[in-house]
């Protein structure tokens, strides 16, 4: 942890501490620790229980999984490492090391205070993975710059004092942390500024604490007041990038929503622009403004088609997930409703078992514990029919439902791909026509260029096209049967996405919900009344000593 952060606001406490960290880089020149298995089990034993419960502990092993804090300060570590199986690590110390690089943290994601403080770290980096991270001290190292924090969105508590920080604009980095409260700066060569403090307060004005002390509301204001102008136009800049970001987080979830409707970029000229990016030939042929007028009136009809598509999966895809929606409420309804039963009849049991226990305790005739005991054995039975017919009864409920909805997504799904294949046959005859109209002007062509009757100025790549008709005819199939092909290629991908996600989620409900759910809830039944047997069987009971 930073020494003088929290224990003490005594300057000459900040002074001792310092000079331990001198001394601890004295120790540079000595072979650097490694962060091994052994090192990491000697700090969780020397952390965890003690006495009997620690000597238990250390039996039955230690599963690193499972540690929550972990010191490994003033250890003379060098690399960060090894420390990929403590994921459930919310606290950790790294301070008083030799640390030169930020590293090996990217599986701590759970972690929420991480103490770097008194190391060698020149660069702020490796925090990527660290989204809960709430508390940051890298206090004393050698650091020039606040940077690759992004992620860090939950921070509050950032203490970068005592580094090599001289650019005191580079602070306004920190604004994009809206719950940062408590800031140590102090010790870096940007503080010897007259206005440090004033332009922190300003332009970080959340911050309630700056280098241990509370920031007064007097101060905050007259901070603003000086650097109002600055201030204003660093608010107008963040309030435009902001609306950009905005509306880019707006469009890639519009994106999405059209990638999961299967009618991506449908809503657009992009498919036609498609047919064209290969076709050379194409490309040339509109060189003629004939022709070029040909392709835009082309170009209109297919984008009206392709909208036409993108309108249609838009609403497909909300009657789909409408469907969806409601199976899952039906399948959670059934769940609920069989869940009680199962509830009130084991309820029903423990209040039954509580009294006849009693009663056992209180007996003393073997002959007639005999019959106690086996009359509370069939009613333990007549639970686990009780509950077994419960399950049996949810099995064949899920069983229909689950037919229902196959069904009626199947229908769904079949009724969208006919209306896609028909959208899609009134493309190509789309490009059927173009074709044919195409073939009737570029034809006259070639006889007007071996005439020199051409007007329009045209490159020597498109007047080779037009050096007789068997080579126009061709360059004008090529181009025909690729617009085709992309149109074919853009159907068949619409379809094959729509049958595998239908193919994945019917899957996905067979597997989870009919045969693991089933499973484990034959398993729980079992547990319990396997639970139930061995109670009555270890009771002790009367004078009879046991049963």
């Amino acid at each position: 942890m930073e020494r003088n952060r929290f224990y003490s606001k005594d300057p000459s406490k900040a002074a001792k501490m310092s000079a331990v960290n001198s001394m601890s880089r004295m120790y540079d020149n000595l072979e650097p620790t490694v962060i091994d298995e052994d090192l990491l089990r000697s700090a969780v034993e020397e952390q965890g229980p003690k006495e009997e419960a620690g000597k238990i502990a250390k039996a039955e092993g230690i599963d690193f999984g499972d540690v929550r804090s972990l010191r490994l300060d003033f250890k003379n570590v060098l690399t960060i490492d090894n420390l990929w199986e403590f994921t459930a690590l919310t606290k950790l110390q790294l301070d008083n090391n030799i640390i030169e690089k930020i590293e090996g943290l990217d599986s701590l994601v759970n972690l929420i205070w991480l103490d770097l403080s008194f190391n060698n770290i020149e660069v702020i980096e490796g925090l990527g993975h660290l989204t809960k991270l709430e508390d940051l001290t890298l206090y004393s190292n050698r650091i020039s710059k606040i940077e690759n924090m992004d992620n860090l969105v939950n921070l509050q508590v950032f203490s970068i004092g005592n580094n090599i920080l001289k650019d005191l604009e580079n602070v306004i980095y920190l604004r994009k942390f809206k719950k940062l409260k408590t800031l140590t700066l102090k010790g870096n060569p940007f503080c010897e500024e007259d206005t440090y403090k004033q332009y922190v307060i300003a332009f970080l004005s959340d911050i309630g604490f700056l280098d241990y002390k509370l920031v007064h509301q007097q101060a905050r204001e007259a901070a603003i007041e000086k650097y109002m102008i600055p201030r204003e136009e660093m608010l107008h800049n963040e309030k435009q990038a902001n609306a950009i970001v905005e509306e880019d987080n707006k469009r890639k979830i519009e994106v999405e929503l059209h990638k999961i409707a299967y009618v991506e970029n449908m809503d657009s000229d992009s498919l036609f622009e498609s047919l064209y990016t290969e076709d050379a030939e194409g490309k040339k042929l509109a060189e003629f403004p004939a022709i070029s007028e040909l392709i835009e009136s082309f170009r209109e009809k297919f984008v009206a088609v392709c909208y036409q598509i993108f309108e249609y999966g838009i609403k497909e895809h909300d009657k789909r997930q409408a469907e969806v929606n409601q199976f899952w409420e039906c399948i959670e309804e059934a769940k609920n409703e069989n869940k009680l039963l199962g509830m009130k009849a084991i309820d029903e049991f423990m209040v039954m078992k509580k009294k006849v226990l009693q009663e056992l305790t209180q007996i003393s005739d073997q002959r007639l514990l005999e019959q106690q005991v086996s009359d509370y054995n069939k009613v333990i039975a007549e639970l686990w029919d009780k509950l077994m017919g419960y399950e049996l009864q949810l099995v064949d409920q899920l069983e229909e439902v689950v037919k229902d909805f196959e069904r009626n997504l199947q229908d769904m799904v079949s009724m969208f791909i006919e209306s896609i294949m028909a959208f899609m046959s009134t493309a190509r005859d789309l490009e059927n026509s173009h074709h044919e109209k195409l073939s009737e002007i570029a034809l006259p062509i070639v006889d007007k260029l071996a005439k020199n009757e051409m007007d329009d100025e045209i490159s020597e790549d498109v007047r080779m096209l037009f050096v007789d008709k068997d080579t126009i005819i061709n360059a004008i199939s090529t181009s025909h049967d690729y617009h085709l092909l992309k149109i074919d290629n853009k159907e068949e991908d619409m379809m094959t996405r729509l049958n595998n996600w239908m193919k994945g989620l019917l899957e996905k409900i067979h597997d989870e919900e009919e045969i693991q759910r089933n499973r484990l809830r034959v398993v729980e039944i079992n547990h319990l009344i396997d639970h139930l047997r061995d109670e009555i069987d270890n009771l002790e009971v009367g004078n009879a000593g046991g049963y």
